[in-house]
């Protein structure tokens, strides 16, 4: 079986993914002008599109191994394509809110499928393709914020740049219906396509739910930056809205390159070890962007950030999978659903501090995100190096 086609449908659908996922953080302010959102509504748009991820988890990693991958893949890209194109239409936050809901769970199912199918199908070098895999989730972050300046001086529309995201999935949708013509014996084991997997069983083991905390922290850092960044530079450092969108590129470009070289220093470190050393660059990268206000050191914080973020899920994820391989789609699941968890928390906190205290006051929360992501990953650590003398 060719592995080259699947691969590259998975691998265009994150890149599209990562446009997409940091889409909304750059749009907001115009989205929140145009649509009359106060702070508050603007958080519950963030908290609603997680809630939706974490309940695209839940199914995707329990049942989408009872279904052909890329032919369900296809059919939530064109779902998610019709989504955002209703979307773009909206003129009140009230109708966007559901729509960004069902956005949001679209989008977990697919990157459940994408870690699954991957993971079974690089089995002998799993964490450095889906290293690769997450870079180009991470490739679709960083390029993001530079098409879409260079569209505003075209088209000045929040509209325009979910409509061009949607146009592409649905390339992406019929690529990979094609693709699951072709190859029509790419389904899930046979041990696991007449049965759900269970996500209790696996929380029973402390190690992987330290995992599901420790992606708690990892989604509130990440997405708390991601999200917010954009409205912290503008109206808590002063900063013009496009050099704003610039430099958040240096923490999605951080995330790059951490995502496409961590597996390298696996060579020299214990997975245990490297998350400790990502974590520790992430803390110091999001207290850099709190205690500075200049262009280079915020630039240089978020460079910062962004290594130590972005080798995180993938390190952690194929780890855990080199550990339970039968339960890699719950693994992926736990993992969504823990990011979504922190995702949710920091948008909705955020959201209701900024409301009281301003943006400014408000954004202390990267950092303290990173504080307990430390924390967590200390306690991985400890764990897995326990399981493995045992």
């Amino acid at each position: 079986m060719s592995r080259l086609h699947p691969t590259a449908v998975i691998f265009s659908g994150f890149f599209l993914l990562g446009n997409l996922i940091i889409l909304w953080g750059m749009l907001l302010p115009d989205m929140a002008k145009n649509l009359q959102m106060a702070p508050a509504i603007s958080g519950a748009f963030f908290s609603l599109m997680s809630a939706g991820t974490i309940i695209g988890a839940v199914i995707g990693g329990k049942y989408v191994q009872k279904f052909h991958f890329l032919r369900l893949f296809a059919l939530l890209a064109i779902s998610e394509t019709l989504l955002l194109l209703l979307l773009s239409l909206v003129h009140s936050w009230q109708l966007l809110l559901p729509l960004i809901l069902l956005v949001g769970l679209t989008y977990s199912i697919m990157f459940t499928i994408g870690h699954t199918l991957i993971a079974r199908l690089f089995a002998n070098k799993r964490a450095a393709m889906m290293g690769l895999m997450d870079f180009m989730f991470s490739l679709g972050t960083l390029t993001a914020p530079l098409w879409v300046v260079m569209l505003y001086w075209w088209l000045d529309d929040w509209r325009w740049p979910v409509r061009i995201i949607a146009l592409c999935l649905l390339l992406v949708g019929l690529y990979s219906w094609w693709v699951a013509q072709l190859q029509p014996v790419l389904a899930p084991a046979r041990s696991n396509s007449g049965q759900s997997l269970s996500y209790v069983a696996v929380l029973r083991q402390p190690l992987f739910f330290i995992m599901l905390l420790v992606m708690i922290g990892y989604g509130a850092a990440e997405w708390g930056q991601g999200n917010w960044f954009v409205s912290y530079a503008v109206d808590g450092l002063g900063y013009q809205a496009e050099s704003a969108r610039l430099l958040l590129a240096w923490f999605t470009g951080g995330m790059v390159l951490s995502r496409l070289g961590f597996a390298l220093l696996l060579r020299w470190l214990q997975p245990g070890q490297l998350m400790l050393l990502l974590g520790s660059c992430a803390l110091a990268g999001a207290l850099l962007l709190m205690l500075t206000q200049g262009y280079v050191p915020v630039a240089l914080g978020n460079l910062a950030l962004g290594l130590g973020i972005g080798g995180l899920f993938p390190l952690m994820l194929s780890t855990a999978m080199d550990l339970d391989a039968d339960n890699g789609p719950v693994l992926s699941g736990l993992a969504s659903i823990g990011t979504s968890i922190g995702f949710q928390f920091a948008g909705l906190a955020t959201g209701v501090w900024a409301q009281h205290s301003g943006i400014a006051q408000a954004f202390w929360l990267v950092p303290l995100a990173c504080g307990w992501l430390l924390v967590m990953l200390w306690l991985f650590s400890r764990m897995l190096q326990r399981r493995r003398l045992v």
